[in-house]
């Protein structure tokens, strides 16, 4: 597919060229990943300034967007790639190929780091999903602030960097900027730009931002942060739909073909039939949307592959409102909330109606000039 770009993505490409450090805070939809790509083609194979490529994501995103956005553009071709999920063979396996970027999984930060035995020579990090990197108590966290001097350049992504307060940026720039701009150390941050707020005498449970510590942090990190919304920069119509496509193992594909075919199946010892087209029809829906009613409306499980990516989907939303509609109820959350009939929990912030949380994220970090 050809790439058109709006003139906000050619903004943030020429700004995570000009930047070795960069953060760059997009809504979802404004398209995070072609134009952090745009760049990362011009730097190995245009100025040739970089080797390799580490990008560092959500596990589905890691295998199958990052990989789909690379094989979408035509101006991409060209660019090599190698996807390293799965077990710890079939990572190192993907690691020893020869490529230009490199994708795993953030779970796999601290086994690449410590474990893999493999060198960490990436000259260049993306981490999808900077917010990701929000805990400066996480083993991800550690490991790759061992290795970040080593790194040449640096590009975090997210939609909402701070859903959980101004306490969130430290340890996200503290892996960018190694500290440089927000301190080197939390205690020195917290002290400096946040007081006590709930407390127990010598306890302190929580902090609130010092007065016109918002505005000075937000200064702070100004020449490496670009941030914009959605409603800012995109002439869309009311409804922009956004398929996200899941695939089925070759197990689960296998049940799906032979209940389409033989409109009987047996799964997990029951059998499951269709008396006709309809019913097929229906079962086949079930099945694709992860469970099917057996006997006496017994829910027989399949798959969680929708499940899973939409919790991508709801992290990648950081707080903001999400709204999940869905037909049946094999396969959703209970509006009780004690979970779905398959003892799956509820993601935190959700309901089966959406989320009423509220990013306290804004937007005027740093803007690009007016566009028209």
């Amino acid at each position: 597919m050809k790439y058109s770009p709006h003139k906000y993505q050619t903004y943030a490409t020429d700004f995570i060229l000009e930047h070795p450090v960069s953060a760059v805070f997009l809504d979802m939809g404004l398209g995070k990943s072609v134009i952090t790509l745009t760049a990362i083609f011009d730097l190995c194979l245009d100025s040739f300034l970089v080797r390799k490529v580490l990008v560092i994501a959500p596990l589905r995103v890691a295998a199958d967007t990052w990989p789909g956005e690379i094989e979408k553009w035509d101006h991409l071709r060209g660019l090599t790639y190698s996807v390293a999920v799965g077990s710890e063979a079939q990572r190192k396996a993907a690691l020893l190929q020869r490529a230009s970027v490199y994708i795993i999984n953030r779970e796999n930060v601290q086994w690449l780091v410590e474990d893999s035995g493999l060198p960490f020579d990436y000259d260049m990090v993306v981490i999808d999903e900077l917010s990701s990197f929000k805990s400066y108590q996480a083993k991800r966290f550690r490991a790759l602030l061992k290795v970040r001097p080593g790194v040449k350049r640096i590009v975090g992504l997210t939609g909402t960097p701070s859903s959980n307060g101004l306490m969130d940026l430290w340890a996200e720039f503290r892996v960018l900027d190694m500290g440089r701009r927000l301190g080197r150390f939390i205690t020195r941050y917290r002290s400096a730009y946040f007081q006590p707020d709930k407390r127990n005498a010598q306890v302190v449970f929580s902090y609130k931002p010092l007065p016109g510590a918002e505005d000075a942090i937000y200064e702070r990190i100004s020449d490496i942060t670009i941030s914009m919304r959605a409603g800012d920069y995109l002439d869309m119509p009311e409804c922009v739909v956004n398929e996200v496509k899941v695939d089925l193992s070759e197990k689960e594909r296998q049940s799906y073909d032979t209940m389409r075919a033989e409109l009987v199946l047996s799964l997990n010892g029951e059998e499951v039939d269709a008396g006709n087209a309809a019913a097929l029809a229906n079962k086949l829906s079930q099945m694709a949307n992860g469970a099917v009613y057996g006997e006496d409306k017994r829910v027989l499980r399949l798959h969680d592959r929708k499940l899973d990516a939409l919790e991508d989907l709801i992290e990648a939303a950081n707080g903001k409102p999400v709204l999940v509609a869905y037909s049946g109820s094999s396969t959703t959350w209970s509006a009780s909330g004690s979970g779905s009939p398959s003892g799956r929990s509820r993601p935190a912030g959700i309901s089966p109606i959406g989320t009423r949380a509220r990013s306290r994220w804004r937007s005027s970090t740093r803007r690009p000039p007016a566009m028209g």
